[in-house]
């Protein structure tokens, strides 16, 4: 196992698939996956590759969810190393897209191959739902697959996305769900004018600051015993034409939500416009949700897991929701049990991204003893 689940990482390292491309790494699977009797489903969107496989046709479900695209490499001649050519060094493996997530899309593919050479004749059924459009807008990738999926009413009964959760030690986190993100795009209306001559004008900067205070000091919730409590940050502010003399005509301001399920978007929505009506403000709100709060409450599949990881590494995960959105959120809608587990997260989206050797290896494994809890 590991010198298959090194290598598989490796071949996949070694293909260039920036956001949204594929470069051929879903290819590289579906060969080995049709091998061992998988239905294969491409689903192409756009610019974005996806695909669907599953063998067999009863249930329980067991599904592995993930991503080929990684993010840009950044300046390559600060990397130590080619960021497309896998390199081995002092117990690591380096290269773009090592930790997020080709480890964990190699550890999929050979704990099946294992799984189904024990046990060729397995109950219920395996799937994998992979995308090319994760790092990215996520519009043409997992959320169209599962929307595939809805309208032919195919459900997952249990899905785990292979995003790096391990924190300080390999196995030491499962995250069992996320927090929503709710993002607004707002414009203070005011009227521009000379600065000598404030009373022909309307200032938006100072119409808009004392809402802004209130805005930052709201309480929004306390959280609960899943999520912390709801935070909303400014991201960018702008407003003036540059000149010194010249009042602006409009501020512009752009904001975000991390919510967890004590919370909604419409409440959040509500509170927002009520505390911006309050003050008299003449504004433009545009709102964008981009993914919704999920929870998976401790059960079946998070046990399977956490059996697993401690079998196989020593080490008892705990749950975890923090962090920011993954593909789980769009699963959500079609399962009830989503779960995410991978390598550990120190070097994602950074220069240098590396994963340890030793947990290539012990990740399939992994995910292969999950197989073993779920269907045998």
């Amino acid at each position: 196992m590991t010198d298959r689940a090194l290598a598989l990482t490796q071949q996949l390292i070694a293909i260039d698939s920036t956001t949204p491309a594929d470069g051929g790494c879903q290819g590289l699977m579906i060969a080995r996956l049709e091998k061992l009797g998988f239905r294969i489903e491409r689903m192409r969107h756009g610019d974005v590759d996806n695909f669907w496989a599953r063998r067999g046709n009863s249930g329980p479900l067991v599904c592995f969810a993930g991503h080929t695209d990684v993010v840009p490499t950044g300046p390559r001649e600060r990397w130590h190393s080619a960021p497309f050519a896998p390199t081995l060094r002092d117990g690591m493996l380096y290269g773009r897209g090592a930790a997020d997530m080709k480890a964990s899309l190699a550890g999929f593919v050979v704990a099946i191959e294992d799984f189904v050479a024990a046990h060729p004749n397995h109950p219920g059924s395996i799937a994998l739902l992979i995308t090319s459009d994760e790092e990215g807008p996520a519009i043409d990738g997992t959320v169209r697959v599962v929307e595939t999926l809805a309208a032919r009413a195919e459900r997952i009964d249990y899905c785990i996305v292979g995003e790096p959760t391990s924190s300080a030690r390999f196995g030491d986190t499962i995250k069992n769900g996320r927090r929503g993100s709710l993002s607004g795009a707002l414009t203070i209306h005011g009227k521009q004018g000379h600065i000598a001559y404030p009373h022909l004008a309307r200032n938006p900067i100072h119409l808009t600051a004392p809402a802004l205070t209130e805005l930052a000091a709201t309480e929004w919730d306390q959280g609960n015993a899943y999520f912390p409590p709801t935070t909303w940050q400014v991201s960018n502010i702008h407003a003036g034409t540059g000149a010194t003399n010249v009042i602006p005509g409009e501020l512009t301001l752009q904001f975000n939500f991390r919510f967890g399920t004590a919370s909604t978007a419409e409440s959040l929505r509500q509170r927002v416009e009520a505390i911006l009506n309050r003050h008299g403000l003449d504004y433009t709100l545009h709102w964008t949700l981009s993914g919704k709060p999920f929870l998976t409450e401790p059960g079946t599949l998070s046990q399977a897991l956490s059996a697993a990881i401690s079998a196989e590494t020593g080490v008892s995960p705990e749950l975890s929701t923090t962090g920011g959105t993954s593909d789980g959120r769009f699963i959500a809608d079609i399962c009830p049990q989503v779960v995410e587990f991978g390598p550990i997260n120190a070097t994602i989206h950074q220069l240098n991204e590396c994963v340890a050797v030793e947990d290539v290896a012990k990740l399939a494994g992994i995910y292969r003893r999950t197989l073993e809890n779920l269907l045998l």
